[in-house]
């Protein structure tokens, strides 16, 4: 793929010509689309606003809006401290997306980012191509009864991640999506990175874990057992063990 930068009267965006051939401000807020629809319930990420799905099939978008979480998104709820255009939480990750993308790696195609600074701070949106078809693992294994197989193959997915060096910052149960064909994807690449291997590893497997706990003890009901946890692991160190 290759980028294209311009700048805007507060800030630039950076496109894809190939995915999108014109691109302004407006294309940054749902009424510069025909058709805009909030993500909601479990096909958001959690934590997360400001998400609209935009566009008309066959090729529909993902325009996202960068919010602070945690505590501190409760003070400040959506500026950064600017320090660069290539240092932009949507520069950044439109990068990384676009690296991962062109390594046919599973993740959202980026079509356009941009930044609007306002003296030492920065507000922030990227866009995606919309992936068709797929739903978080949260809501996967609340309507499917997932086998052994199943299990495996996801841990030997997140495996190819990691081999690659992919840090994702908060890889959890909403961002962990699965397509039609049962084949994981990753989602919401905001200060994620390539990192050689370390701690990182099992770090985001037990964010992974706690996000999957976490939801069954909201709804015990869903499909998700000490058991099935094992067999991801399986698959990822039989993938490791195997590359």
């Amino acid at each position: 793929m290759t980028e294209t930068v311009e700048k805007t009267a507060s800030g630039a965006i950076l496109y894809d010509k190939a995915i999108i051939n014109q691109i302004s401000d407006q294309r940054f807020a749902a009424e510069g689309w025909l058709h805009a629809e909030p993500v909601q319930g479990a096909l958001r990420s959690a934590g997360r606003g400001g998400t609209m799905f935009v566009g008309n099939v066959p090729r529909q978008f993902v325009l996202r809006h960068y919010m602070r979480g945690g505590l501190v998104g409760k003070l400040i709820k959506d500026t950064y401290l600017f320090s660069g255009a290539d240092k932009t939480r949507s520069f950044l990750e439109w990068r990384l997306l676009d690296k991962l993308a062109a390594n046919n790696m599973r993740v959202p195609r980026p079509a356009a980012a941009r930044y609007v600074q306002r003296g030492t701070f920065y507000t922030a949106d990227i866009i995606t191509v919309r992936v068709p078809g797929i739903v978080p693992l949260s809501k996967y294994i609340a309507d499917h009864r997932p086998d052994e197989a199943f299990w495996q193959a996801c841990g030997a997915a997140i495996y190819e991640f990691h081999e690659a060096g992919v840090y994702h910052a908060d890889m959890n149960a909403y961002n962990v999506q699965i397509d039609t064909d049962g084949l994981l994807w990753l989602l919401d690449f905001d200060k994620g990175a390539l990192r050689p291997p370390g701690h990182w590893q099992q770090e985001t497997l037990s964010r992974l874990h706690r996000s999957l706990q976490k939801i069954m003890g909201l709804d015990p009901r869903l499909n998700f057992r000490s058991a099935n946890w094992e067999q991801l692991l399986e698959g990822y160190f039989n993938a490791s063990r195997s590359a």
